[in-house]
């Protein structure tokens, strides 16, 4: 939505808010893993209170976690992202002048400035949706940052311009961008802006309309707690208690006890019928073939 609202001041031409590169490398380096790692590693609640707890499952079978309501949700808050991320740094960029007396307010400072607050804004927002932090998450997430501001100086390399000239036109522009301390306020104010009213309005829905799973997160110490007291009660009741059980009769003479305990008497083998009979068992096998 940011190239829609560009284009209301570029004559409704072809030209992008955003550099090509950043176009391309966006939804495949700079904001998929996190988001492929939110669905993979993310819970709200561990696997021993989700079993204590079934009543978590409603929520799913009721169509609660996604519906018309959340996807329309969702949507107004890309448009207001969108229209912070354009019109902030358009704003920003009216009239300034740089700390080195230059006016930064040039298309591809422009470009830089909207860029990297996205990644900012979408990068911390994963985090914020993400329940159950792990160190690759806590990767994924500032390693892309990290990972676009590195790709973003090498494709703006003299370098890289000398050898494809048509293809790599930001020579110079990060590292002449980057350096203006007004730049970097607008990129915090337009995250910031993205940001707070998200974290504001959680922090109210969470304490006034807390859901099944949240009061669950907020009282899992109260539960490991209990969970605790009631293993070390168990403990207690089966303290002196022998793994073995056997209907040990007093009036046996000595000896018995052993054996019994050993398991030889309770798991003797079967003996062959052979064993049993002795020569009766010819005798029995030939009446049987008489009659």
């Amino acid at each position: 939505l940011v190239h829609f609202w560009y284009s209301f001041f570029n004559g409704y031409s072809a030209q992008t808010v955003y550099e090509d590169w950043f176009i391309t490398l966006y939804n495949v380096l700079y904001s998929s893993l996190p988001v492929l790692l939110v669905g993979l590693l993310d819970q709200d609640v561990s696997d021993k209170l989700s079993i204590r707890f079934p009543n978590l499952y409603v929520l799913g079978q009721k169509d609660l976690l996604f519906n018309y309501k959340k996807f329309f949700l969702s949507l107004l808050h890309g448009v207001i992202t969108s229209l912070i991320i354009f019109f902030i740094p358009y704003g920003a960029y009216l009239q300034t002048m740089g700390q080195d007396g230059e006016a930064p307010s040039d298309y591809q400072s422009f470009a830089i400035t909207a860029s990297s607050s996205l990644i900012f804004a979408v990068n911390f927002q994963i985090g914020m949706d993400t329940s159950y932090w792990t160190f690759v998450n806590a990767f994924s997430i500032f390693g892309s940052i990290a990972l676009y501001f590195g790709i973003m100086f090498d494709l703006h390399s003299s370098g890289i311009h000398v050898l494809l000239p048509s293809v790599f036109t930001f020579t110079g522009a990060a590292s002449n961008a980057l350096r203006q301390p007004y730049i970097w306020l607008t990129i915090i104010l337009s995250v910031a802006l993205c940001l707070l009213p998200i974290i504001a309005l959680r922090f109210l829905m969470m304490t006034i309309w807390p859901t099944k799973s949240e009061k669950i997160r907020k009282n899992r110490q109260k539960y490991k707690v209990e969970e605790e007291k009631w293993k070390r009660r168990q403990s207690v009741f089966r303290r002196g208690v022998t793994g073995r059980r056997s209907a040990y009769a007093f009036s046996h003479q000595r000896g018995y006890a052993d054996l019994i305990a050993s398991g030889r008497i309770i798991h003797r083998r079967r003996a062959s019928l052979t064993a049993v009979l002795g020569n009766n068992l010819a005798e029995i096998r030939r009446a049987e073939g008489n009659s």
